[in-house]
């Protein structure tokens, strides 16, 4: 043991590598609302290098040092300066060909001034880094972050200077205990692909305010939430101009809570109305634009504000041909515009937390939201790990997006296995959700019993939506199955057909029987309407999806690495049969 300690080299032989760097993890509780504050960007060119052995955890290049304890100088494996420049927000794979497939370690980093101009505390925030994230400044680890879609805030208060090196490590591997597990049907995209900014706040500030109709109140009663940073006694105010609303909230140990009568104008698809609100308390103030609405499910139906509704949707992934996962605003716009012009009110953003101006920008244009964490196929249920994670990311999506009238669904998770230990962690993801925000509907898109041919979930019982994903005429070729399915199932509570879909490869044609033919698509898009609309507890669809999208499982002739399923092809310039289909049916619906 003695003769392997005296030749032991730290950053070769130490495989716990690791463990020093995950100690200084970022969760939800460091989370600060940050929505309707000034910020600024550190957007723009990082310097950029794969490190697909992670030498720059394992030889700590972090600390810049360049001699030795005796002052001699020793050969560095790096220079920062000098590295390739990419763009952040980004995906690296569609950075340059040769990243295209690379899964595992990259390094970003930057330098920026910092001049304090009154404030007290200072935040550095990353939109989301997939998948694990090590923050490092000024040559010290200050956290690390798992979740590849949820933000992370870090306090950087002492430890910013007037010349700051920013530095993150992004590993996008794919492993058996991370929400998504190993196997996913989409792309993993790696990188820092959301926004990077600073935020300088107040001594005392607002760490998260939460703003909603009580449910049950006639739309009558608004009640706020409010949290600091400390547990002191103080005054809040909100302000909500238009509705006449001036009210000092009394703060007791950091927390505060309040119920205002007002009658606010609804906020639908159809008139998506939005009040100015304002949060204030001490020298800090937050200015939002926020939604009031009522979304409950009563038997087999769900109103939204006290009226009954169907949920006319699509799916859809964030991606785009030439930005992957970093998409900007303007194709956020787009397809958003798109799902309206199929007379859509409803969109299922699959399968993990979208950026949330996603969000914002639904709030605007009044589309209603279903938001989900990547709970996905086989994930490792038994560890109580894996489970922490999901429960995170859960908690993180539900605090980015809390005040956002357009999310009415979190989804804890997409075709699972009905097997007890799936049972015990969806279970308790669910019941998260409900604790953390009783306001919204909680659901799952399950798979059908093949054996019975029913949907038949025990999940089902810890849920207020139940969604289904079936690929009738598609998957499964015999589509008489699916009006079986309907009649077999004893239904109690709403069901949404989540996803079903066929792929077809845009302008290919030929009969209905010809696979991959729009013909065959608009076929099955036919025979699925018209069964679903005779289902009475059916209350809306999200078929899948809204346009290709790109997925390493999928390589024959016609899809090459894409999933074709979408309505529009994967540049969204060419409209399938089945379009228009699913418009006229949502026109009459």
């Amino acid at each position: 043991m003695e003769d392997q300690k005296s030749n032991y080299q730290e950053n070769i032989h130490n495989e716990e590598f690791k463990l020093k760097y995950t100690k200084a993890n970022i969760t939800y509780e460091d989370m600060i609302y940050d929505s309707g504050r000034e910020k600024e960007s550190l957007n723009g060119y990082w310097n950029f290098c794969i490190d697909q052995y992670d030498t720059f955890l394992r030889a700590e290049w972090y600390k810049e040092e360049s001699r030795d304890d005796k002052g001699r100088d020793f050969p560095l494996d790096y220079d920062f300066e000098d590295w390739e420049k990419v763009f952040v927000p980004s995906c690296w794979n569609t950075e340059k060909p040769e990243y295209f497939y690379y899964e595992g370690s990259a390094i970003y980093t930057r330098t920026f001034k910092y001049i304090n101009r009154g404030e007290k505390k200072v935040f550095l925030k990353c939109g989301a880094a997939n998948y694990e994230a090590y923050i490092f400044l000024n040559k010290e680890i200050i956290g690390y972050h798992k979740g590849g879609s949820t933000p992370m805030f870090l306090d950087i208060t002492h430890r910013v200077q007037m010349y700051n090196r920013v530095t993150i490590v992004v590993n996008s591997t794919r492993r058996k205990n991370q929400v998504p597990a190993n196997n996913t049907d989409w792309y993993n995209y790696g990188g820092l692909y959301r926004d990077v900014e600073i935020i300088r706040l107040p001594e005392v500030f607002i760490k998260n305010f939460n703003i909603s109709l009580v449910n049950g109140s006639n739309f009558k009663d608004i009640k706020i939430k409010i949290q600091l940073n400390f547990k002191i006694n103080c005054e809040a105010t909100l302000k909500i101009p238009e509705l006449g609303i001036k009210n000092i909230i009394s703060i007791k140990e950091g927390k505060g809570y309040e119920i205002i009568q007002s009658q606010p104008k609804l906020w639908s698809p159809e008139d998506p109305k939005l009040y100015r609100v304002e949060v204030s308390c001490q020298h800090d103030v937050i200015k939002e634009n926020i939604g009031f609405r009522e979304i409950q499910v009563k038997g087999t139906d769900i109103y939204l504000n006290g009226k009954e509704i169907f949920l006319k949707g699509i799916s859809c992934h964030e991606e785009s041909v030439v930005n992957g996962k970093a998409i900007k605003e303007e194709e956020i716009i787009e397809n958003l515009k798109l799902a309206k012009e199929m007379n859509c009110n409803y969109m299922r953003l699959a399968h993990y937390p979208h950026t949330e101006k996603t969000a914002k920008i639904a709030d605007e244009m009044g589309i209603m939201l279903w938001e989900e964490i990547p709970v996905y196929w086989a994930i490792d249920f038994d560890n109580p790990v894996t489970l922490m994670d999901a429960q995170n990311q859960l908690k993180e999506l539900i605090t980015r997006d809390s005040n956002r009238a357009s999310v009415i669904i979190w989804s804890v998770g997409n075709e699972n296995a009905d097997t007890n230990s799936r049972l015990d962690f969806m279970r308790n993801l669910a019941i998260t959700a409900k604790e953390e925000d009783p306001t919204r509907l909680v659901s799952a898109a399950c798979l059908v019993d093949h054996v019975e041919n029913k949907i038949d979930d025990r999940l089902a019982d810890y849920l207020d939506i139940l969604g289904i994903n079936e690929y009738y005429g598609w998957y499964d070729p015999d589509f008489e199955k699916l009006p079986s399915c309907f009649i077999n199932s004893n239904i109690t509570k709403p069901v949404i057909i989540s996803e079903f879909g066929a792929d077809a490869c845009a302008g290919y044609r030929g009969t209905y029987d010809d696979l991959f033919t729009e013909d065959m698509q608009e076929d099955i898009y036919k025979k699925q309407i018209k069964t679903i609309s005779g289902v009475k507890y059916i209350k809306g669809i999200s078929p899948w999806i809204l346009y290709d999208f790109r997925c390493p499982r999928r390589h024959n002739k016609i899809q090459r690495g894409y999933n074709l399923k979408g309505l529009f092809s994967r540049d969204k310039k060419q409209k399938k049969l089945a379009y228009y289909v699913i418009q006229q049916f949502y026109a009459n619906k």
